[in-house]
């Protein structure tokens, strides 16, 4: 965890620990990690819905490792666990929502 990393980078607060904001993106990031290439060929997934409790701070140059373990399949509805590590244990736990879409289509609705 750098510089970068720290509420004070994100606006999301005045310490110098790791931003709640980059803890999500990290748990998002494992999450899609986890489904690999197992998508269909022209899907993706997009985020729908993140509950996580951040619930230890993290200073500046500790390692943080992120796990994702998908725990549901709803139709297109994919559902992970995860949970966040430091050095000293137990950082934050949670649940990410991700759901299958077809890429061009969802990106047609932007236009």
């Amino acid at each position: 965890m750098g510089e970068g990393d720290t509420a004070i980078a994100y606006g999301s607060g005045d310490v110098p620990v790791l931003a709640t904001p980059r803890l999500i993106a990290l748990c998002e990031q494992a999450s899609i990690l986890a489904i690999g290439d197992a998508l269909p060929p022209g899907t993706t997934s997009v985020g729908m819905r993140v509950e996580v409790s951040h619930l230890m701070p993290t200073a500046i140059g500790q390692e943080v490792e992120i796990e994702a373990t998908l725990d549901r399949i709803e139709g297109k509805r994919l559902t992970f666990n995860v949970s966040a590590h430091d050095d000293r244990g137990l950082i934050a736990a949670g649940k990410v929502t991700r759901a299958v879409v077809d890429r061009a289509a969802f990106l047609a609705k932007t236009a």
